[in-house]
């Protein structure tokens, strides 16, 4: 049965997979379209009272068929999602067996789908801090090279640029301790310190920069250049992101999400 719900599966111009109405009608066993769309009236209500827009699980698309050797007349049929599917099964008869392995298909699909996406995210946050920790390193190392003693007030002129306050006022306003700024910084955040870093550090090596002061302006300057191109594309301050749970939390949840995909596609073979 999972092999018949993934071969009428399509997939459309925009990568976003759907079903057709009509043919997950014929994978259902029902025998007419009037009662299918019943359950589909009932489906779009639930929708609805999951506060869900319809019209993004349900699209109304009409196609012709034939209903003689050279006649063809117009029908209603549906695009529908995932969600839509499950929702389908899920108001459908649940006596009859091929509703039921509906049910259970499109319930694991839609958590395996949940899963993924939070497991794409976390995967997304943790690898840009590890590159944040690596490149700090880099810059770290580089303004030693140039002549920086003072590494913290080099450090800080980058935070005061790109938030307009020293790390230990971001701490304090975002209510984080100490030395873990970043360790709480979602990926928009990381980002922007990302880009502060890495800019940084190439302006060090390029410019043939020397000495406390003016590796400090130049750290500075970038973030503060970084804070405006933020500022003209419409984005969110730094200082005003929420801070998000420890990256170490996100690892942790990562692994037991590994584990519980790995789950759901032995599920479904």
């Amino acid at each position: 049965m999972n092999k018949d719900f993934e071969s009428i599966k399509h997939i459309d111009e925009s990568g976003i997979e759907y079903w057709t109405a009509r043919e997950l009608m014929e994978s259902l066993s029902y025998k007419e379209w009037r009662n299918f769309e019943e359950t589909i009236k009932k489906a779009k209500i639930t929708c609805s009272k999951s506060l869900q827009d319809i019209d993004d699980h349900f699209v109304d698309v009409n196609k012709m068929v034939k209903i003689g050797s050279s006649t063809v007349r117009e029908v209603k049929d549906y695009k529908l999602s995932r969600y839509a599917c499950y929702l389908i099964a899920q108001n459908g008869d649940s006596s009859k067996l091929e509703i039921a392995q509906a049910q259970t298909y499109f319930a694991v699909q839609t958590r395996k789908q949940e899963i993924y996406q939070n497991l794409s995210e976390s995967k997304k946050r943790i690898a840009i801090r590890n590159d944040v920790k690596d490149k700090n390193k880099k810059l770290f190392s580089t303004a030693k090279l140039v002549g920086v003693s003072n590494f913290g007030k080099f450090n800080d002129a980058g935070y005061k640029g790109l938030y307009t306050m020293s790390l230990s006022e971001i701490e304090s306003k975002k209510g984080i301790r100490k030395g873990e700024l970043l360790d709480h910084a979602g990926s928009e955040e990381l980002g922007a310190n990302l880009f502060r870093i890495t800019q940084t550090e190439a302006k060090l090596k390029r410019e043939n920069i020397k000495g406390n002061t003016d590796a400090e302006r130049t750290h500075f300057d970038i973030g503060k250049k970084v804070r405006q191109t933020i500022k003209e594309i419409g984005g969110d301050m730094p200082e005003n992101l929420k801070p998000q749970r420890h990256i170490k939390e996100i690892k942790r949840e990562v692994k037991l999400l590994t584990r519980k995909d790995t789950k759901m596609k032995k599920m479904l073979k």
